[in-house]
């Protein structure tokens, strides 16, 4: 009974961080998307936002048990042409 208690108390532990992890990843790449909408030209700040969403993506795959594949794109990449496929739709 013990260990069962243990285990339980580990994997709320476990969905707890990952929804911590999800959180801070969903409120960069939202900041992100805000950016471009308001500052499309502001790279540096673009970069420093982009940086730290794929720090995020990357924990948040670390958590999930997912490896890293070395053929994929940083979510920042993908993002940002999501971001200017919008920004050419609105204009």
């Amino acid at each position: 009974m013990r260990e069962s208690r243990t285990e339980y108390a580990k994997v709320v532990a476990l969905q707890e961080e990952v929804a911590r992890a999800d959180g801070d990843y969903q409120r960069l790449r939202n900041a992100y998307l805000d950016l471009t909408r308001r500052e499309p030209g502001n790279e540096v700040g673009l970069a420093m936002i982009g940086a730290d969403m794929d720090r995020a993506h990357a924990r948040l795959q670390a958590l999930m048990g997912l490896p890293r594949l070395p053929f994929t794109h940083e979510p920042s990449s993908v993002i940002r042409r999501e971001a200017q496929r919008q920004s050419e739709d609105e204009h």
